[in-house]
């Protein structure tokens, strides 16, 4: 399809406003999509609170947006397994293939990453449609809809630290943070037989949205003891706990939560990249430290387990803005973290 589209473009902080662009056209191995739904993620509204992104700071306008799910419409030269009205999820990172990390297939960490939505490597899809490399786009099942397809960006990171973690039947766990990547954490830990979950947050909304997809327990970690809660726990803790507010005060209470043997799993990332950790309750219980960023070989995972049914996806999504509202969707979301779980924007 050619001619022009509708943009929404950060600008600055709280800046957001619209443009129009050509409608890019497919290179040889890409795909042209049309966009049905894309999520708007944490970096979204970091980005558009605070105008940066930790160290990513545009130098320019940059379009938000990097968990798309869309129709292809047009197919690119020498693109095979895929046809005009397939509906696709699309993984927002294109490596290069080429690097040792993509050699060893660790492509999550290419040295020459272009991942939707970051400065100086690609914009991201607030807009009525985009171009991806063919080989990044996976296409979805009849019984997975693009608002799923949307979903599993942030889904694949519930998996990536549940893999990290290996975290295995019969075990337990302890999430902290219950927005989206917490919320796909449990739900993964779930699928994958981890039958007692604890999860903890200081938002009322969203531990009731983590009691609905199967938290065990949930506790307002700002009124109870969570520590002298896993201490009560045979072996005197949790099996695994998981991170995923990206918040100072929690990533320092994850040592004193797991048993002996256990691990932690940072997901979110704290806002200074140097805090006081715990490393002697982590050593007296010889138990491991886990980091991950993004996530990567897990969208064909994540996208079968939400077609067989063991992952409710969709019931994590409790605000959807038109695309023609998302300049005040996203500012709603800055400015009501209490009522919003998880955002999507519908074209």
């Amino acid at each position: 399809m050619k001619g022009k589209m509708k943009v929404a473009v950060m600008t600055g902080a709280r800046k957001m406003e619209w443009t129009e662009k050509d409608i890019p056209q497919p290179k040889k191995g890409e795909l042209q999509i049309k966009l049905e739904y894309v999520g708007v993620c944490g970096s979204d509204l970091h980005f558009y609170q605070d105008g940066r992104l930790g160290n990513w700071v545009p130098d320019g306008p940059l379009v938000l947006g990097h968990e798309p799910g869309g129709e292809v419409i047009e197919v690119g030269e020498g693109v095979t397994g895929f046809k005009v009205g397939d509906k696709v999820a699309i993984e927002p990172g294109v490596p290069c293939g080429q690097c040792e990390y993509c050699k060893r297939g660790l492509y999550n960490l290419c040295d020459h990453m272009s991942f939707m939505a970051i400065p100086k490597e690609r914009d991201g899809v607030f807009s009525d449609y985009c171009v991806h490399p063919a080989n990044m786009c996976y296409k979805l099942p009849d019984n997975v809809s693009t608002l799923e397809g949307a979903l599993i960006e942030p889904l694949s990171v519930g998996f990536h630290a549940v893999t990290t973690s290996g975290a295995r039947v019969g075990q337990t766990a302890f999430v902290l943070g219950s927005g989206c990547i917490g919320l796909v954490t449990l739900m993964v830990l779930k699928a994958c037989g981890v039958s007692t979950v604890y999860v903890a947050d200081v938002l009322d909304k969203r531990l009731a949205k983590a009691k609905e997809v199967g938290a065990a327990r949930t506790f307002r970690s700002d009124k109870e003891d969570i520590v002298a809660f896993a201490k009560s726990l045979s072996g005197g803790g949790v099996d695994h706990v998981f991170e995923t507010a990206g918040n100072t005060v929690t990533t320092l209470l994850t040592a004193k939560l797991i048993k002996k043997g256990g691990s932690v799993t940072l997901v979110g990332m704290a806002p200074s990249p140097e805090i006081t950790y715990d490393i002697g309750s982590l050593m007296d219980k010889e138990a491991k430290l886990n980091t991950v960023f993004r996530y990567r070989n897990l969208y064909p995972t994540a996208i079968a387990a939400v077609a067989g049914g063991s992952i409710p996806l969709k019931s994590i999504v409790s605000h959807e803005y038109a695309f023609k509202d998302v300049i005040s969707g996203v500012a709603y979301n800055v400015d009501n973290k209490q009522d919003v779980i998880k955002a999507v924007i519908k074209f």
